[in-house]
């Protein structure tokens, strides 16, 4: 077939699979790694943190994407760059300085990937008209959460495997590390050769498309600022997932530490099957639902119960701590109780997201509001371990809960027309 004609079931499921799986190997796959490779909490929780920096400044330099090159050379050029440094990433793990040498080579992942995400983005507007975005979008959002699942459930539960089959745990997980970049590498061939080309995907490269691309980028940001509510907004922004900023960092070094330590003592490879498969599950479902919910009454009639079901449920963890059970039937109701209130709750985040964003320059605010979601993300994860080790995880998750106050106060002053959301509802990754 025609590159120029191909379907775009050749390409959207594989790209999209291929934009989520960095983005789960460089905040997920790198904590567990590390919690298994004897990091403590601390450095885990402050280290992994400053990987949500190229989501946080990816507005920054995404111009840069339109200006060099074509985005398919972009998504091309970035999946082999990601391919290297997983590659990199699995043959420093044996080494004997592996934290700062790994720590090195996630952190160009983590920019390769944030600038995939830019690429594949704009290259979907471009490749397929109108009907065909909305068509696909279902698909695209289908098959980053199962990339998702690849990530935070197969490969853990390979590498938990692995533990048990090899001579070291850091082989273990450089063969794990290893599979993951010749799968990368494996997407830059099928790509391509697969991708089509576009006649609008095209550099800008001439003097005045640059002079107006970076007229229209400082003026995004100005008009981002001058918004009504513009405060508020950065505060519901930055604040709404300040509890869960905090917890995601410990969920898996807490299922991995041993009993005596105040952890649950699992297997990496059932940590795979708990947080990576079910918890997933829980967190998808949780989001379909919020959606349904959300296109019928609205973001501003749906707010509050979001709001209270992504804080309320951080109670699972609460009970974790203290009984400490062995069940693996409990634990995974716990997870999934916690992941399904998380996904809920977040929808409201994202309409929110989207809501502020309309205007003259929707996508370019949107952009800038996803920069504020990774550093609402970033800044509470950095001292989650520090504060972990030194009150324990009874006291941390406690603390957690305290934390929801954050999320109900910038909720009680931002101001929501009442018909929006209603029929409106994009999926995007958290």
């Amino acid at each position: 077939m025609n590159n120029k004609h191909r379907s775009p079931w050749a390409w959207i499921p594989s790209l999209y699979f291929a934009e989520g799986l960095p983005y789960v190997a460089v905040m997920t796959i790198s904590v567990i790694m590390y919690k298994k490779l004897g990091i403590s909490n601390t450095d885990i929780a402050l280290y992994t943190s400053w990987l949500y920096l190229p989501w946080v400044i990816k507005p920054l330099w995404s111009p840069f994407v339109d200006l060099l090159k074509t985005k398919r050379w972009w998504v091309v050029t970035m999946q082999l760059l990601v391919g290297a440094g997983l590659a990199g990433i699995a043959f420093t793990i044996p080494t004997s300085n592996f934290f700062q040498n790994t720590l090195a080579i996630f952190w160009l992942v983590a920019f390769s990937s944030a600038t995939h995400d830019i690429a594949a983005d704009g290259f979907y507007m471009l490749a397929l008209n109108v009907k065909e975005q909305a068509l696909y979008v279902g698909i695209r959002s289908t098959f980053y959460r199962i990339a998702t699942i690849a990530g935070q459930g197969l490969l853990v539960i390979l590498a938990g495997e692995l533990e048990k089959r090899t001579s070291s745990i850091a082989m273990a997980w450089s063969i794990t590390f290893y599979i993951l970049s010749g799968l990368f590498i494996a997407f830059f061939l099928y790509h391509n050769y697969v991708l089509p080309k576009p006649k609008s995907d095209s550099s800008s490269t001439n003097e005045t498309n640059i002079a107006n691309i970076f007229r229209d980028f400082f003026a995004t940001f100005a008009t981002f600022f001058k918004k009504k509510q513009a405060g508020i907004a950065i505060l519901f922004m930055l604040l709404y997932r300040f509890p869960e900023a905090q917890l995601v960092k410990l969920i898996n070094p807490f299922l991995l530490d041993p009993i005596n330590k105040g952890g649950l003592g699992l297997s990496t490879a059932e940590v795979g099957w708990v947080y990576g498969t079910v918890g997933i599950i829980g967190l998808t479902l949780g989001g379909i639902i919020g959606g349904i919910c959300a296109a019928k009454g609205g973001l501003k009639k749906w707010l509050w119960p979001m709001a209270w079901s992504i804080s309320l449920t951080c109670i699972t963890f609460v009970y974790l701590a203290y009984f400490q059970p062995q069940s693996l039937l409990i634990i995974n109701f716990c997870v999934f109780i916690e992941q399904f209130g998380y996904g809920f709750g977040f929808t409201a985040y994202m309409l929110f997201l989207i809501y502020y964003s309309d205007g003259e320059y929707k996508t370019a605010h949107y952009a800038i509001c996803t920069a504020f979601m990774a550093l609402g993300m970033m800044l509470p994860g950095m001292a989650a371990g520090w504060l972990q080790e030194h009150i324990g995880y009874e006291s941390f998750f406690i603390w957690v809960m305290i934390c929801c106050a954050a999320t109900i106060v910038v909720c009680s002053f931002v101001k929501i027309d009442p018909n929006y959301g209603k029929k409106e509802i994009n999926n995007e990754k958290e």
